[in-house]
């Protein structure tokens, strides 16, 4: 018998996008870390194939249909299951660009993540850097958002001329560095954007200049009590084969993560004082992670991207910096549940 006494959670996992298998992972950490103490706990598996039917994975690897008019579980012992919440844990596409959100908003289900319209903004870097680089808080790259069509009659040439390689080509709506390149040469452009162009669900590519420097990501979360914790910045060294924070070093140990960062006092207070009033701005919740590079020749910040579905994994940033911050990975974890159900309940 389920314990009426908890809280239902829906910790919802998987996905449409190449982040598929990253999203397992996270969804799994978040499963075996969360107190089952104060919460009754579900995986949700939404599967790679779109018209597949959405299943809860028990435990013992039964796969229990979802009834998506009210996002409902019905259990063999003929226990229906309501949910208070869902801890989104997808990244990409349907859980971090606002398509979950949007379902869940309609349903009137409180959710972990930032709400349908950050999500969509956020999820799409052509979108949301013009509206980074209008709050005048940090820099923001050089960058062109290209469409489908022109995409299919781009001229190399004319991007060689735009910018000076090397140039970033990734899907305007991709995560994890799927689908993006380095683009050194004239004779990679084409590849790079028809790959990113696969990847891209929206049919759009970004195509951002190379900032020289170093990399850093700061965690932010706003508690149940309305308190906003700013975490450690942490440093992504790639390594190896990696020239940059690519998907091999992200989730395949071709990078060292250095938290807290070994930087100045002034770039590190930066960083989080940038990433606290984007927070605000964008009107994130939840726990988000911010993104930038750093050049120290010029002495300045370019803000890179926001996940407002960081990764949990155990190779991940953000659970690495709140133990920084002396919050465990399970305080975390309670940390977003409490602070999406007190703000639901406002």
């Amino acid at each position: 018998m389920v314990d009426t006494s908890k809280k239902n959670i829906a910790v919802v996992v998987g996905g449409y996008s190449g982040e598929y298998d990253v999203s397992i992972s996270t969804g799994n950490a978040i499963y075996s870390n969360v107190d089952r103490a104060r919460y009754n706990l579900y995986k949700i598996v939404v599967p790679r194939n779109p018209k597949a039917g959405w299943y809860h994975l028990t435990d013992d690897n039964q796969h229990v249909p979802v009834d998506r008019n009210d996002f409902s579980v019905t259990l063999s012992t003929g226990e229906k299951i309501q949910f208070d919440l869902a801890y989104i844990s997808i990244h990409g596409n349907p859980g971090e660009n606002g398509v979950l959100q949007g379902y869940f908003d309609i349903l009137g289900l409180p959710y972990t993540s930032c709400g349908f319209y950050t999500s969509a903004l956020t999820a799409n870097k052509g979108h949301c850097n013009p509206v980074v680089r209008s709050f005048g808080i940090v820099e923001v790259a050089k960058s062109r958002l290209l469409h489908r069509n022109q995409v299919s009659a781009f001229d190399a040439d004319a991007l060689v001329r735009e910018f000076e390689l090397p140039v970033f080509v990734k899907p305007a709506s991709g995560g994890s560095s799927v689908a993006t390149t380095k683009v050194k040469s004239r004779e990679q452009v084409i590849q790079a954007l028809d790959d990113a162009m696969r990847e891209d669900g929206n049919g759009q590519v970004l195509v951002e200049a190379f900032i020289a420097g170093r990399e850093f990501n700061c965690g932010v979360i706003r508690d149940a009590q309305g308190k906003l914790h700013v975490f450690p910045i942490t440093e992504v060294i790639p390594h190896g084969n990696s020239e940059y924070f690519d998907y091999n070093a992200k989730y395949n140990g071709s990078s060292s993560k250095v938290t807290p960062a070994e930087v100045e006092t002034e770039v590190s207070d930066r960083i989080k004082d940038v990433s606290a009033q984007l927070y605000n701005l964008l009107d994130c919740r939840g726990v988000v992670r911010f993104d930038y590079r750093y050049n120290p020749k010029q002495k300045q910040l370019y803000f890179l991207e926001v996940n407002t579905i960081p990764g949990q994994t155990p190779e991940s940033i953000v659970p690495q910096q709140a133990r920084a911050a002396g919050i465990s990975t399970a305080d975390l974890y309670y940390m977003v549940i409490e602070g999406a159900l007190v703000a639901a309940s406002r």
